[in-house]
C-alpha cells in the first residue's frame, strides 16, 4: 500500500471513490492516508471502568492524562520530482530521472507512540516512507532527529529511535479481548493540530479493507479493529487506548469519500503490532511465518464453487497448497476447512491471519481442521517465505547479497539526475555480484519500487520469493538492469 500524500491542515484530497483511504504524511499536496486504530479491554476492566453503578459512562480523562504524552508528532522531508515515476515507459527511453526535474523538498507528518523510555516510537510504514529525515516533535515541543529501525509494509508498521531518556511511554494492551461496543480513545494531530484526543466505540473487529494487498503487499495482513472514533489526516501512527490508558491498535486508516472522516476509522491491532516491534528490534527486519497456503471463507456461494458439502457455515477453506509450505507437509489438503488455530476460533481470513501473523518461522501452530465432515487436530511448522524454517537479520540479508550499501550524495544525485537510490558499496561473493552487479552501482528501483534508503531495498529483498529484479545506473551514466536469482 504505497501512497505519497500529505495532508495538511488547509485542504484535502480525495482518494478517488473508494472506501479506505491511506494517510500519507509526506507530501505537500494532500494526499488520502492510512490511519490505523485498535484497542483492547478485558472483562474485568470493562467492568471496571466502562460503566458506572447507573450505566453511565465512566470519565475518560484518566486514559487521555496518560496517554496524551506518550503521542508525538512525526515530521518527514524528501526530495521528489514532479515527473510519475510509476511510468513504466520513463526510464525505458530517459533512464533513471533523465530530463526529469531538479528534485524538490516535499514534507509531511503524521503521529507516533513512544513504547520505551529509551526512545523507541512506532508509527506507521506510510508515515515515514521514502522520507530522507524524520523528526519527532514531544509534546512538551523537545524535537530529535530519528532513525528509522525498521519497516514492515505487509502490517504498514513502523519503528523509529530517537537519542533520549525518561519519556512517558504507554504500555501494551490486549487486543484479543477486545469487545464490540468497549469504548477507545484516538490520540494524534490531525490536521497538525498537535495532541487531539477523540473517543469512539469498537465497531467491529477483523475487519479487511482492502488496502495493504492493494498496495502491491500479496502478503498484506489486514485484520483492523473498527471504531467509530474520529481520525482525520494526521492520526496516521497515533494511539487507539483502553480506558485505562493502554495501547491496543495504532490508527491506520479511515472509510470515507472525501479525505476526511465520515464515520469509521480503521487502526492494527497491538498483537500484530507488538509482534512486528520485537522482530525489528531484534532481528532488524519482520520474521514471517506462513502456513503455505490459499484461503477463502466458508459461506454458501465458495461451497458451490467447490463442490464441498458443509452442515455449517464456520471457518476457512484451503483452496491450494505451496509445494514447499509447512500446511503440505503437516498432511493437509486442498478443501481442508480450518476451524481455529491454537485453539482460537476462525471464521473469517483476517482472523486467520492475525493469529498466523503473531509467529514467526519454525514456530508451531496447533490446527483444528474439518475434512469430510470429521475434525482433525494438525500441527504445523511455519516457514518463511522460501519455504524454510530459519530466521534471517538484517545482516544476514547483506550477506546472502554478498554486498553493503551507502546512501548516495547530493552531488551524484544532482550529476546523475536522480532523486533516490542507495550506492553499492562493497561486494564480495554473493547473489548480487553472482548476477554480474559491480561496485558504485546505484540501484534506484527494486522489482519497480522506489529505493530511497538502504532499509528499503531489505524490505523488498525480506520479501521476494524468486527473483529480484533492479534497476539502476553507474557513475558514467550508463543505465542497466539486473535479475537476480533468490532462490
Amino acid at each position: 500500500m504505497s501512497k505519497k500524500g500529505i495532508l495538511t491542515t488547509v485542504s484535502i484530497s480525495v482518494f478517488s471513490a473508494l472506501i479506505a483511504v491511506y494517510f500519507y504524511s509526506q507530501v505537500v499536496q494532500p494526499e488520502p492516508q492510512i490511519v490505523t486504530i485498535e484497542k483492547q479491554v478485558t472483562p474485568a476492566a470493562i467492568a471496571s471502568t466502562t460503566f458506572e453503578s447507573q450505566g453511565r459512562l465512566s470519565d475518560l480523562t484518566f486514559a487521555a492524562e496518560k496517554s496524551v504524552n506518550a503521542v508525538v508528532h512525526v515530521m518527514t522531508k524528501a526530495q521528489r520530482s514532479d515527473y510519475n515515476s510509476n511510468n513504466p515507459f520513463y526510464e525505458f527511453f530517459f533512464g533513471p530521472g533523465g530530463n526529469m526535474p531538479q528534485p524538490s523538498p516535499v514534507t509531511g507528518s503524521g503521529s507516533g507512540v513512544i513504547l520505551t523510555q529509551d526512545g523507541y516510537i512506532i508509527t506507521n510504514n506510510h508515515v515515514i516512507n521514502e522520507a530522507q529525515e524524520i523528526e519527532v516533535v514531544l509534546n512538551d515541543k523537545r524535537t530529535f532527529i530519528a532513525n528509522l529501525v525498521g519497516a514492515d509494509p505487509t502490517s504498514d508498521i513502523a519503528l523509529l529511535k530517537i537519542d533520549a531518556d525518561d519519556l512517558p511511554y504507554i504500555n501494551y494492551g490486549d487486543s484479543d479481548n477486545l469487545k464490540i461496543g468497549e469504548w477507545v480513545l484516538a490520540v494524534g494531530n490531525p490536521f497538525n493540530l498537535t495532541s487531539t484526543v477523540t473517543a469512539g466505540i469498537v465497531s467491529a473487529k477483523a475487519r479487511s479493507i482492502n488496502i495493504i494487498a492493494n498496495g502491491n503487499q500479496p502478503l498484506g495482513i489486514e485484520s483492523f479493529i473498527q471504531t467509530d472514533a474520529a481520525v482525520n489526516p494526521g492520526n496516521s501512527g497515533g494511539a487507539l487506548v483502553n480506558q485505562r490508558g493502554e495501547l491496543v491498535g495504532i490508527n491506520t486508516a479511515i472509510a470515507s469519500r472525501t479525505g476526511s472522516y465520515t464515520g469509521y476509522s480503521f487502526a492494527v491491532p497491538i498483537a500484530i503490532a507488538k509482534k512486528v516491534v520485537a522482530d525489528l528490534m531484534e532481528y532488524g527486519t519482520v520474521q514471517r511465518g506462513l502456513l503455505g497456503v490459499t484461503i477463502v471463507e466458508v459461506n454458501e456461494k465458495s461451497a458451490q464453487e467447490l463442490e464441498v458439502d458443509i452442515d455449517k457455515v464456520e471457518g476457512v477453506f484451503i483452496v491450494n497448497l505451496s509445494e514447499d509450505g509447512g500446511a503440505k507437509a503437516a498432511g493437509l489438503k486442498s478443501r481442508d476447512i480450518i476451524i481455529s488455530v491454537d485453539g482460537q476460533t476462525v471464521n473469517t481470513v483476517p482472523e486467520l491471519q492475525q493469529r498466523i501473523s503473531i509467529h514467526r518461522p519454525g514456530d508451531q501452530v496447533h490446527l483444528i481442521i474439518k475434512r469430510d465432515g470429521k475434525k482433525q487436530p494438525y500441527t504445523v511448522i511455519l516457514r518463511n517465505t522460501r519455504g524454510t524454517t530459519s530466521l534471517i537479520s538484517a545482516d544476514e540479508i547483506n550477506e546472502v547479497l554478498g554486498a553493503t550499501f551507502e546512501p548516495i550524495s547530493q552531488s551524484d544525485k544532482i550529476r546523475l539526475r536522480i532523486n533516490h537510490g542507495i550506492k553499492v558499496k562493497s561486494l564480495k561473493e554473493g547473489r548480487l555480484k553472482k548476477s554480474g552487479v559491480k561496485e558504485g552501482y546505484i540501484i534506484t528501483k527494486a522489482n519497480r519500487k522506489n529505493i530511497g534508503i538502504v532499509d528499503d531495498f531489505r524490505r523488498e529483498v525480506g520479501s521476494v520469493e524468486d527473483a529480484l529484479f533492479l534497476s539502476g545506473i553507474y557513475a558514467n551514466g550508463q543505465v542497466v538492469y539486473y535479475a537476480v536469482d533468490m532462490n
